[in-house]
């Protein structure tokens, strides 16, 4: 609670700043049944056994979605789309959330989040939109609370408190439930950005709003417990970031990279250096064919692909990596499709979207994760002066990291399906390096006074061998693990939830070392 005490003040005011006059603009009856309107504090009321529709150029709605039956990712993604096509413009997406089932609890876990988003269609109209997606989907009658495909519920629409024979909103149980106000949360700043997020608090009827009723409920300490978890797709599963830090390690196939260019060029030594990686513990495999050292000159598409492909086909025959979860490390969006087309279950790109914006759509339909790094300009520029300068290091570059994310969940990417990357060594100095290792809490919750659903999305972190730590430490590439493991160190203490090292032994033992600092320190407080 203690990064949203600011907004006690505006709630304990009761909103009053942004009370509407007594006017029936926007209201359109179809019906005579309509029985009564008038506003209530923030909110219109609409009460009605009739179909009765908000008339305006548009209208901010929330919804809600569930899914416990057949592929649930997929059903997830199909109605995302088809809301699009039917009127609803998404902009912005909660987490992703894995919960035991309420109420019926014979039946299989549900996925659940919420979209925050646009229409021109009236209340019963999207409502009906709705349903639709539902029955397209598979969902068919059957027990109330039991197992469906999908669900979509209507939590806000705009400022207008809804009661109708089939349309209640706010939805009737919003307030009981945690997995339904877990991803309402991550839908909000942590600051009041327009007075339908002030309807939507003073619905609540609590003096600290929806933040107040989240905490009752238990808040953060429910998620990983108690049946809730926080969710990213990833591969065949889902992954609970929150239970270990997870090891990158990384493999060059360029000729000039700054550690370990030209090493594996060959196919061969390339296999045998992923059988090492995995041998000592990676997680994932963040494979590279373009440099992105500083003053680095641009490959094609065509020229990247030619040193992708057949070490990529290679390394996905091998056995070891079975179990395991490939990376490429683009920022063309074609390269992106063929890797992961033939295999690749991640996208990592340094440029967060910025050289090629076509990767932005081309990762939405792939339907993959997406880590979008912090970087200004490009290699040949991100080391230019204009491009060092900053007030506040962590400030900006949550700033900076945070338009990316908007700009690739406006693009169809989820929330869900994102990782950050504060940039280690792009268009940073040294000193700027070490804030944002020691200050990654703080990205995180600058982040968060935009989007609390963003400020949740794993962090990784690759200072792996960088310059700064050789200025620091005066050592050449080769000798800077010692210097790594100090970095990762404290970027994992710091809330880094993967690292990406060049030496994966050694990174994955200060992975357990921090780890399990982390659980005692859970443990005791």
């Amino acid at each position: 609670m203690e990064m949203f005490r600011h907004m006690y003040p505006i709630f304990r005011h009761g909103f009053k700043g942004f009370v509407h006059s007594n006017s029936h603009i926007g209201l359109n009856f179809r019906t005579s049944r309509c029985t009564y309107f008038h506003p209530i504090p923030f909110c219109y009321r609409i009460h009605s056994s009739a179909e009765c529709s908000v008339q305006s150029s548009e209208e901010e709605v929330v919804i809600a979605l569930g899914s416990n039956v057949g592929d649930r990712i997929h059903n997830f993604n199909k109605a995302l789309q088809m809301m699009k096509k039917l009127g609803v413009n998404i902009t912005r997406h909660g987490c992703l959330y894995e919960s035991e089932p309420a109420y019926v609890t014979e039946q299989p876990l549900f996925l659940n989040s919420a979209v925050r988003g646009t229409t021109k269609l009236g209340p019963h109209e999207l409502l009906k939109a709705l349903k639709q997606i539902e029955r397209d989907l598979g969902r068919q009658d059957g027990i109330r609370y039991g197992p469906r495909p999908i669900d979509l519920d209507i939590l806000f629409y705009g400022k207008y408190k809804i009661e109708s024979e089939d349309l209640i909103v706010p939805h009737e149980r919003i307030w009981e439930r945690a997995f339904v106000v877990a991803p309402l949360i991550d839908l909000l700043g942590s600051s009041i950005d327009n007075d339908n997020v002030a309807s939507w608090h003073s619905l609540v009827g609590r003096r600290g709003g929806i933040f107040e009723l989240w905490e009752k409920l238990g808040g953060e300490s429910l998620i990983g417990s108690k049946g809730l978890k926080r969710v990213l797709p990833m591969g065949t599963h889902l992954w609970d970031w929150s239970e270990k830090t997870h090891v990158m390690g990384v493999l060059n196939l360029t000729p000039d990279s700054f550690s370990d260019g030209g090493k594996f060029l060959e196919v061969n030594v390339a296999v045998s250096q992923v059988r090492l990686l995995i041998s000592e513990g990676a997680d994932i495999i963040d494979i590279g064919a373009q440099s992105t050292r500083p003053n680095a000159s641009r490959l094609s598409v065509d020229e990247e692909l030619q040193r992708l492909i057949p070490v990529l086909d290679a390394v996905v025959k091998m056995p070891e990596v079975e179990g395991k979860l490939l990376s490429v490390d683009t920022f063309y969006a074609e390269v992106a499709s063929v890797a992961v087309n033939r295999g690749v279950h991640i996208v990592n790109d340094v440029s967060g979207g910025q050289l090629d914006p076509k990767i932005l759509s081309v990762v939405r339909d792939l339907g993959v994760p997406y880590i979008a790094m912090h970087m200004r300009g490009d290699p040949t520029t991100m080391q230019s002066n204009e491009n060092l300068k900053y007030e506040d290091v962590c400030e900006q570059v949550a700033s900076e990291l945070y338009n990316q994310l908007h700009e690739a969940e406006l693009a169809g990417i989820p929330i869900w399906r994102i990782i950050i990357d504060p940039g280690i060594g792009f268009s940073k100095k040294t000193e700027h390096n070490l804030e944002l290792i020691m200050g990654l809490s703080n990205i995180r919750r600058e982040i968060g006074k935009k989007s609390l659903a963003a400020s949740h999305v794993p962090i990784l972190l690759g200072p792996s061998r960088k310059r700064f730590l050789g200025e620091i430490c005066n050592r050449s590439p080769d000798e800077r693990d010692p210097a790594t493991i100090a970095a990762v160190t404290a970027g994992i203490l710091a809330g880094a939830n993967i690292i990406r090292v060049h030496n994966v032994g050694y990174g994955l033992d200060a992975a357990k070392v921090c780890d399990a600092m982390l659980k005692q320190q859970k443990s005791i407080s």
